[in-house]
């Protein structure tokens, strides 16, 4: 069976935040995962997409039905996953998977219609599975022109012009509770992007001093001196998240670091004063029973759809725009792809053939008299005009035969005829990954 593309995943648009962050695929699970999926009947190429709003296996697969019993294995494993779970995961194949990740990776299936940090995630996903190897000749150029395309529709649509994303509806929701942030105090627990851009959104806004706390104190400094604001040993948070207004949690933990307890440690420290708390990691970093606390008013990654909706409009004229576009590009690959799938077998016949041709070649000098050479030469010229005419001609008949079924006949035909082995795989290039922006849809 000639293989194919596989998509299998669970997003914000089939599971609340609940259901999602039990397969969010941690760093330090990530490369066990892929090693597993490369090994796993039915899976040739392995990329996996972990995000706040989405996890996601694209596969290329050498039989698409044990390629998604490999998966269902794997999370029921590593993930516990049970069987009215497994109706959350979505399963696309071909042309299906190829739009579908082409959409991913041009913000059309975010949370955020538009957001700039999917970008970046989908192109770490690829640069992390080719370091681990799990990626070839196929996946390695899907990935390739799914980039090209975003970058196109972020340069030729509107689709990113309006200021949504999430840090900047977290910044919206404080606005709606405390009406001015002019002097507030925040406090951040975690170092990464998203920590980072929405405090800048919330220093732009006018808040007064500005915390960050991690469990390794110096990535907490690095933040602090980029924004000028103060770095807290992560021990040493209680009076910080005592006194703050707004406290905003994006840590990678496994597990929930703040807790009702918690919650009712400071509430009795705070006074009766009315604290903001904005969860945006996955899983998530804040106990959801924390909402029923006084004067505590906790949002997590599902909350912000709604704040971001009124200002969607732009972006969803512009997003008409970007499908036509995506469409476009994604048929024509389907045609280069199918194409692209019987380039190894044209590859082998050629070498077939031209190791038939130098045999033939050795055997007639071998038997050639004194007033051969000329004669080789010329037979030389000959037979290799010879194989590179059988060659061209069965190449352009393989390619250009566009009816799935019928290529994949006449490719199995070619490969029995001439007993050719199974192609090895081809390098690629390798790539200068740029940083990868750590965010969520």
């Amino acid at each position: 069976m000639e293989s194919n593309l596989l998509v299998l995943g669970i997003s914000h648009h089939t599971a609340p935040v609940e259901i999602r962050e039990r397969f969010s695929v941690s760093e330090s699970r990530l490369y066990p995962a892929l090693h597993h999926l490369a090994q796993s009947p039915g899976i040739e190429e392995a990329v996996l997409l972990s995000t706040c709003n989405r996890t996601e296996f694209i596969l290329w697969c050498s039989d698409i039905d044990a390629a998604s019993a490999s998966v269902q294995g794997l999370l029921a494993g590593e993930f516990g996953l049970d069987a009215a779970q497994y109706n959350r995961f979505y399963r696309f194949t071909g042309s299906q998977a190829l739009l579908h990740l082409f959409r991913v990776a041009s913000s059309l299936d975010s949370l955020v219609v538009g957001e700039p940090q999917i970008l970046a995630q989908v192109k770490a996903a690829w640069t992390k599975a080719r370091q681990a190897g799990t990626t070839g000749r196929f996946l390695d150029r899907l990935f390739q022109k799914a980039l090209s395309v975003s970058k196109h529709v972020r340069s030729e649509t509107a689709i990113g012009e309006a200021p949504v994303s999430i840090p900047y509806a977290a910044v919206a929701l404080a606005r709606r509770l405390f009406s001015s942030l002019e002097n507030r105090k925040v406090m951040l627990i975690g170092s990464g992007k998203m920590s980072e851009l929405s405090a800048r959104y919330l220093m732009s806004a006018g808040v007064g001093k500005v915390w960050v706390a991690n469990r390794t104190y110096e990535h907490a400094e690095t933040l602090a001196r980029e924004l000028a604001c103060t770095a807290v040993r992560f021990e040493d948070r209680w009076p910080y998240l005592a006194e703050a207004d707004i406290i905003l949690s994006s840590t990678g933990c496994p597990h929930v670091i703040f807790g009702r307890e918690d919650g009712e440690r400071i509430h009795r420290m705070r006074e009766g004063r009315p604290v903001f708390l904005i969860d945006i990691a996955v899983p998530r970093d804040i106990d959801p029973a924390v909402r029923d606390l006084s004067g505590f008013f906790l949002y997590d990654i599902d909350d912000l759809q709604q704040v971001v909706s009124s200002n969607l409009d732009g972006r969803l004229a512009a997003a008409a725009d970007a499908e036509k576009m995506v469409e476009r590009e994604a048929k024509s690959f389907a045609r280069e792809l199918d194409a692209e799938r019987v380039v190894p077998t044209i590859v082998a016949l050629r070498a077939h053939l031209e190791e038939i041709r130098q045999t033939e070649l050795a055997r007639f000098q071998s038997q050639a008299t004194a007033d051969a050479e000329a004669t080789a030469a010329a037979l030389d010229a000959l037979t290799a005009r010879i194989m590179d005419r059988v060659a061209g001609e069965l190449a352009r008949e393989l390619k250009q035969t566009r009816k799935r079924p019928e290529q994949d006949e006449l490719t199995a035909a070619v490969r029995h005829l001439f007993r050719l082995a199974q192609p090895k795989p081809v390098p690629v290039p390798e790539i200068e990954a740029e940083p990868a922006a750590a965010g969520i849809e």
